[in-house]
């Protein structure tokens, strides 16, 4: 297994640069993985394929806005700052672009506090201190980090958020879940199909290109996740009662997977909370999920990786070729799979 194995060329104007609207009427792929047979169909016709003994499983993290602009002290040099993760009340790791930036340099966050580097993690990444608390102002002085393969910018924040967005802590939205409206989750519900929360905070690692040669020797991200005991009480007992857990997206798929690595053998998944570092490469033994909602994955990514785990390399890469012939829009704000 190589690296080069999860390649492909996609054409840029194959990514999408704004969400579909209404969110529900983005395509929908569905492919079968028994029968071996594609189907095309836009997204709220999705509810055709579940069935009320089914749990759907949703990511209910909300993306911080966590771009600021800044400049540094005393010299006035652009710089910006993506806060990650936050590592103490008012210390966070975070991705700091501009000049110069090493330990001791202090920054003017625009319209916000004075912060100071702190610490060199490698590349772009610094622990950074601010003077002041900044969770509680993001809102007024944060961006949303929209990818920067999107150059046309959001209308509103909303737009790349989930419309169950509830916990924060995001530095990307979970995308699979932008399809969902909120009356198609009525709807959803109205047929008696289960919906069951889980929270993984996503971290821009998810959409890096794996650079090394053996995707093996990859250093895989940490991602703190939870699933809590109701949740888990409610995918058990739609195993039981023989329906199917249905992941959306690729984050629920690792929530999931991690959850069931401590599992009864009576049980799919236990309750779990903290961070996960599983890596889901071809060969992996899938304990917990039975179908998977996902986007267009970006070529050499982890998440390309697991959806191949999940399929099969060769036909994947085959499907999204097809996908292109027939016009799907790609990655964040792109159409959808789902997969059988």
């Amino acid at each position: 297994m190589r690296t080069s194995d999860f390649d492909y060329y996609l054409p840029k104007d194959c990514i999408a640069q704004r969400p579909c609207q209404p969110r529900d009427h983005s395509r929908l792929l569905v492919y079968d993985r028994t029968t071996d047979q594609i189907e095309h169909r836009v997204f709220h016709e999705i509810l055709e394929y579940l069935d009320p003994k089914d749990v759907l499983v949703l990511n209910e993290t909300k993306v911080l806005p966590a771009r600021l602009k800044a400049y540094k002290v005393p010299t006035g040099g652009a710089a910006e700052v993506l806060i990650l993760k936050r590592l103490g009340t008012q210390t966070w790791e975070a991705l700091v672009g501009g000049k110069g930036m090493k330990p001791g340099q202090k920054l003017q966050i625009l319209n916000g506090p004075e912060a100071e580097i702190l610490q060199d993690l490698g590349h772009t990444r610094r622990v950074i201190y601010f003077h002041e608390k900044v969770s509680h102002a993001l809102d007024q002085i944060g961006e949303m980090p929209v990818p920067p393969y999107i150059h046309i910018p959001l209308q509103k924040p909303s737009e790349y958020q989930t419309v169950f967005a509830n916990v924060p802590g995001s530095a990307a939205a979970p995308t699979a879940g932008l399809h969902f409206t909120d009356r198609l989750l009525d709807k959803i519900r109205a047929e008696g199909i289960q919906i069951a929360m889980l929270t993984l905070h996503v971290g821009l690692d998810t959409f890096a290109p794996v650079t090394e040669a053996d995707p093996q020797q990859h250093f895989i991200h940490e991602e703190w996740c939870q699933l809590t005991e109701k949740a888990a009480s409610t995918i058990n007992d739609a195993y039981r009662s023989g329906g199917r857990i249905i992941a959306v997206g690729t984050t629920c798929v690792r929530t999931l997977e991690t959850a069931a690595l401590t599992a009864k053998s009576d049980h799919r998944v236990a309750a779990f909370e903290g961070n996960t570092n599983l890596f889901i490469l071809p060969g992996f033994n899938f304990r917990a999920v039975d179908a998977l909602i996902t986007n267009f994955h970006l070529p050499r990514s982890t998440l390309l990786m697991m959806i191949s785990a999940f399929v099969n390399r060769r036909r994947i890469l085959e499907i999204y070729q097809h996908a292109m012939q027939k016009g799907y829009r790609f990655y964040s704000f792109g159409d959808a799979m789902l997969i059988l």
